[in-house]
C-alpha cells in the first residue's frame, strides 16, 4: 500500500510533521501556494493540515477525492464546511486542548492590566508622570465572573481566575450539569442580572455572529467589564463602543476584532470605520493582535495534540 500523503496547506510546529513521518506518513508544504495551484495537487492526499488562510469548502474538497481528514492546528472550525466533510465520511481534528492555558493565562493578564491601569501607569510614569489616585485599580476578588461558552477555553478561564476570590457563573448550551467545584452552570438571565466581568468563549457560527450587539450590552443589570478572545465577528463594535461611552460597559479587553480579515492574519480596514476610531481612542479599551493562544508553549502543543489524535485514529483505520 502506498504510504499516505498529508498537505501542511500553513505552517505549524514541526512536531506533528515529524511524528507524522515516523509513522509512515509523507508530508508536503504548500504555505505559500495559492489556493488555485493547492487545488490541482489535493487528489494526491489523505488529510490536509490548516489554520485559517484557506477556506475548505465543496469546491475544494470537490478537489480531494482520497482526502481522510482534515486536522485544523486551533479550536474554531469555522472555515471548513464541516456538515459536507461529515457527508463525505471526511473525519475533523481540532486541538483547542493545545492552546487553552495560553488563553486563560492571557484573559487573566488582560482582566489585570486593565482592571489596574498597568498600561496607562506605565506610559505616564515614563513620560514624567506619577500619578496615584488616578490610578487607583478595581480587584477582581469579590466580583461575579461570568463565562459564555463553557468549553476548553472558558473552563480554562475559570480554572485560571478561580483562586481570585470571584464567583465564577458559566454559560453553554451544550452543558447541563455541574461543570467543576468553582462554576455555576446557569441561565443567561441570572448572568445578565448578577455578572461583573464577562468573557465570550463560543465558536462562531451565523447564531453566534454579532453576539454581543446592543441588546446584549443593555441586557446587564451592572455595568461590566467585557472580554473577547474567541472570534471578533462575535462582537458588534458600534454597540460596544456605545456601551463604553454610557457606561454600561466599564472596560473592554478585545483579543480579536470585527474587522480581523477571514485568514486572522491581519485587519481589513478598507477605510477607517467611525466606531472603530471611538474604540482605539478609548483608554478604557485593551487591545491584543489575536495572540490569547499565541504562546511558545502553545505552539509545540497544538501539533502534539493534532499528532495524538489523527495517530490514534490511523491505527484503528488500518487495523480495522
Amino acid at each position: 500500500m502506498a504510504a499516505p500523503r498529508v498537505l501542511f496547506i500553513e505552517s505549524v510546529h514541526p512536531e506533528l510533521s515529524k511524528r507524522l513521518e515516523d509513522s509512515g506518513f509523507v508530508c508536503d508544504h504548500l504555505y505559500d501556494h495559492s489556493r488555485q495551484d493547492i487545488l490541482h495537487t489535493l487528489h494526491l492526499y489523505t488529510g490536509v493540515v490548516v489554520r485559517s488562510r484557506i477556506t475548505i469548502d465543496q469546491e475544494f474538497l470537490d478537489h480531494a477525492p482520497r482526502l481522510r481528514f482534515i486536522a485544523r492546528s486551533g479550536s474554531g472550525l469555522e472555515n471548513i464546511d464541516v456538515a459536507e466533510a461529515g457527508v463525505r465520511d471526511i473525519r475533523l481534528f481540532n486541538s483547542p486542548e493545545g492552546n487553552r492555558d495560553a488563553v486563560g493565562e492571557h484573559v487573566t493578564g488582560m482582566l489585570l492590566t486593565l482592571m489596574n491601569r498597568l498600561h496607562i501607569a506605565d506610559r505616564q510614569v515614563r513620560g514624567g508622570q506619577w500619578l496615584r489616585e488616578e490610578n487607583r485599580g478595581v480587584e477582581i476578588a469579590g466580583k461575579t465572573l461570568a463565562i459564555i461558552g463553557y468549553g476548553q477555553m472558558g473552563s480554562s478561564v475559570a480554572r485560571k481566575l478561580s483562586g481570585f476570590g470571584c464567583r465564577i457563573l458559566a454559560h453553554d448550551i451544550a452543558i447541563c450539569h455541574t461543570a467543576d467545584s468553582y462554576t455555576e452552570l446557569v441561565p443567561m438571565d441570572t448572568i445578565f442580572r448578577e455578572a461583573d466581568i464577562v468573557s465570550l468563549h463560543l465558536p462562531l457560527t451565523p447564531d453566534t455572529l454579532g453576539y454581543a450587539d446592543e441588546r446584549f450590552f443593555q441586557s446587564f443589570r451592572k455595568s461590566i467589564w467585557f472580554v473577547n478572545t474567541a472570534r471578533g465577528k462575535h462582537t458588534d463594535t458600534t454597540a460596544l463602543a456605545n456601551a463604553l461611552e454610557t457606561g454600561r460597559v466599564r472596560g473592554a479587553c478585545l483579543d480579536v476584532l470585527e474587522y480581523e480579515k477571514a485568514s486572522l492574519e491581519g485587519l481589513d480596514l478598507k477605510e477607517t470605520p467611525h466606531a472603530w476610531q471611538r474604540i482605539i481612542a478609548s483608554d478604557r479599551v485593551l487591545l491584543t493582535p489575536h495572540v490569547a493562544g499565541w504562546t511558545t508553549e502553545s505552539y509545540l502543543r497544538l501539533s502534539s495534540v493534532l499528532a495524538d489524535k489523527i495517530l490514534a485514529w490511523w491505527a484503528m483505520e488500518i487495523s480495522g
